[in-house]
């Protein structure tokens, strides 16, 4: 609408825009409140961590689903509803979860929390959208933050708050704020037009056009699935670890070092300005050599807290810079599609998470800590590679003619 950015200067927008940042963060922490609490549910339903894990990696496979069919419903449906709708059945499978009696029924309802929880993915567009001219690349850059932040504090609050009410609460808990959300959320955000006239099938037709259509696109997104899998594995795997070489509270421990690991998220933002001078190729390649040195310091000595600190700090500060400079790049590459572009890059991502926290689960299983960090090393050394390398494109990019077709 054309007085939208008009009528959002002032406090009024910047109160907004704090709202998308907390609501981005308590959306999607929903993803990551089980992974420090994952040996405190296979105790309680009595079965092995490896079973257990399934239940994080189909979060990771749900979410991603989420993404790829509900996400480019923002260029369709007025976003106010459809986030609203999305709040609701995120509350109500949070209840669900928490409620479950038996670990397969969880699994399933764990797949359908990850489903219902990619309000966070709908909230950059809105911001860059409402923001006034020359602001919209720091709205952004707070509403990222803010989701940033929610992943990694998701694992000290599931850690240190689950571990001490108890998981189920804790979901509770987390059920109630959605609905918080969705009050607020009514109230402050206007009416937005969708920007795509045709069918369903149609807007979906688009993703793969897009996909073909961008290089760039599929050489930012393969880095992206490949860092965050190493980070997931990562995450999964780590209450494990802690609970065989510490006696007691592991999940407090994990909680704790999600909240050293959210020193690195605080220096993502200087990525905006770091790619004013840098490339991006430059800056990927640094990120990317921070995870690597990450995994080599967790695998030393056989991975004692001493080493692992540092190193969480050093693969969270990587992801997430990384993470902060391929969305902002990709988004730039045809800004009318924002939400389907993002659809793209988040669902490759997140699917790469999915397999991370699975092959995590397995590596653990049959190789202990030494497999995990030596798979960790592997997939951060091949995302260096497909970072400095274009051969993963499947072919040369279409020209856009950066026409203004609401049907693209």
């Amino acid at each position: 609408m054309p007085g939208d950015r008009a009528e959002s200067a002032g406090p009024a927008f910047q109160r907004l825009v704090w709202l998308m940042a907390v609501t981005a963060g308590l959306v999607v922490a929903n993803n990551y409140y089980n992974q420090p609490l994952l040996a405190e549910i296979a105790e309680d339903f009595s079965t092995s961590e490896r079973a257990a894990a399934l239940i994080a990696t189909l979060t990771q496979v749900g979410y991603a689903a989420g993404l790829l069919f509900l996400l480019p419903l923002g260029d369709m449906i007025e976003r106010r509803r459809i986030i609203s709708v999305l709040l609701v059945a995120s509350s109500g499978m949070l209840v669900a979860f928490a409620l479950m009696p038996a670990l397969h029924p969880l699994m399933l309802v764990g797949l359908l929390v990850g489903f219902s929880s990619v309000v966070p993915q709908f909230l950059p567009p809105i911001a860059s959208k409402l923001a006034p001219k020359g602001q919209a690349g720091r709205a952004v850059g707070l509403v990222m933050g803010g989701l940033l932040l929610g992943i990694i504090l998701s694992r000290f609050v599931g850690g240190v708050v689950g571990g001490t009410i108890g998981w189920r609460t804790l979901y509770l808990v987390a059920a109630g704020l959605m609905l918080v959300l969705l009050v607020l959320l009514r109230r402050a955000l206007p009416v937005m037009e969708p920007t795509f006239t045709g069918s369903y099938r149609g807007l979906l037709s688009s993703l793969g056009v897009l996909f073909l259509r961008h290089s760039r696109l599929r050489v930012l997104a393969c880095v992206a699935a490949l860092q965050f899998g190493a980070f997931s594995l990562f995450w999964t795997t780590i209450i494990f670890h802690v609970e065989r070489s510490t006696e007691g509270e592991a999940t407090v421990v994990v909680g704790l070092l999600a909240l050293i690991g959210a020193v690195g998220v605080l220096a993502a933002p200087m990525a905006g300005r770091l790619s004013e001078r840098l490339s991006s190729d430059t800056i990927l390649a640094v990120s990317g050599a921070l995870m690597v040195a990450a995994f080599v310091l967790m695998g030393l000595g056989g991975g004692p807290l001493y080493w692992i600190i540092p190193a969480v700090v050093l693969l969270d500060l990587g992801m997430q810079v990384s993470h902060v400079t391929s969305m902002s790049e990709v988004l730039q590459l045809e800004p009318q599609a924002g939400n389907r572009m993002n659809t793209i890059y988040m669902v490759i991502r997140f699917a790469g998470a999915a397999m991370g926290t699975f092959a995590g689960s397995q590596a653990w299983h049959f190789f202990g800590w030494t497999g995990v960090t030596l798979l960790g090393i592997g997939i951060t050394a091949a995302a260096l590679v497909v970072a400095r390398s274009n051969r993963f494109a499947l072919g040369a990019a279409t020209p856009h003619d950066g026409g203004s077709s609401r049907e693209t």
